[in-house]
């Protein structure tokens, strides 16, 4: 199966990227990396942009009435606030990642700074495959859900809010075919 090159750190859908992870095995080759599309990060980048925004209307008006010590306090904490908002969904999107392989289909889920789960699943055990779009934004920025169930006791595996959900899941079915 021949697929075009595509690269980038901070993408959301690379083709056949020059990438290795923890347990890799010797001669596994990765076909497909996955991310949230970008446009689903929009709410908490502009949440941020907003807050900062009301920061300093507070401090043009409170300038006159409260100190200069206390306006400080009150920023740094508030920036302090919004840098580790914006750090932590930053991180969420980041690291919550689907890898598809020439052998099996991993999803890593990173539910916070201490906690993540992985699960994989071989190819030879995957039954089906869905795609379903996700509202009017998803159709807008042609993003969606993957839903892949297996055989026997492995793990579903789920991708949400992917680009291009229909060409992820003919590229999964392409390399179901022997």
């Amino acid at each position: 199966m021949e697929i075009k090159s595509k690269h980038g750190l901070l993408k959301s859908f690379m083709l056949n990227p020059d990438i290795t992870f923890e347990n890799q095995h010797e001669d596994e080759k990765v076909f497909l990396f996955l991310r949230a599309h970008l446009a689903t990060q929009i709410t908490w980048i502009i949440s941020v942009v907003i807050l900062f925004i009301l920061l300093l209307i507070f401090d043009f008006l409170a300038a006159s009435f409260i100190g200069f010590r206390q306006l400080l306090v009150i920023n740094i904490f508030a920036i302090i606030f919004m840098l580790s908002f914006a750090w932590l969904n930053y991180l969420h999107w980041f690291f919550n990642v689907g890898i598809i392989t020439d052998e099996r289909i991993i999803d890593i889920d990173f539910n916070n700074i201490l906690y993540r789960e992985i699960n994989s699943a071989r190819l030879k055990s995957i039954e089906d495959i869905t795609s379903k779009g996700v509202g009017f934004f998803g159709s807008l920025f042609n993003y969606g859900d993957i839903f892949i169930q297996t055989a026997g006791t492995e793990t579903n595996i789920e991708f949400y809010h992917v680009p291009d959900p229909s060409k992820v899941t003919h590229i999964i079915n392409g390399l179901l075919k022997p």
